[in-house]
């Protein structure tokens, strides 16, 4: 069993967007997070069952996501 970082996000219309970075291309959206949160796991078992199991990175781990501010002028 792994372990899997995900990156969530919602847009100005109140869906919200799920990706896994280690999973190219293994994404999902809905309109609920409760909805999301299944949606991903089910993307997560199928690109498992359709694609060879990633190796753990051991080299890197994850920290967390920052938001960074910039202001133009």
């Amino acid at each position: 069993m792994f372990d899997y970082n995900c990156l969530i996000e919602k847009d100005e219309d109140g869906y919200y967007y799920a990706s896994v970075p280690s999973l190219p291309g293994c994404f999902t959206q809905a309109k609920s997070y409760d909805e999301l949160i299944k949606r991903l796991t089910e993307a997560i078992t199928f690109y498992l069952e359709a694609n060879e199991p990633p190796e753990p990175d051991k080299e890197r781990e994850f920290m967390g996501v920052q938001i960074i501010e910039i202001g133009f002028s």
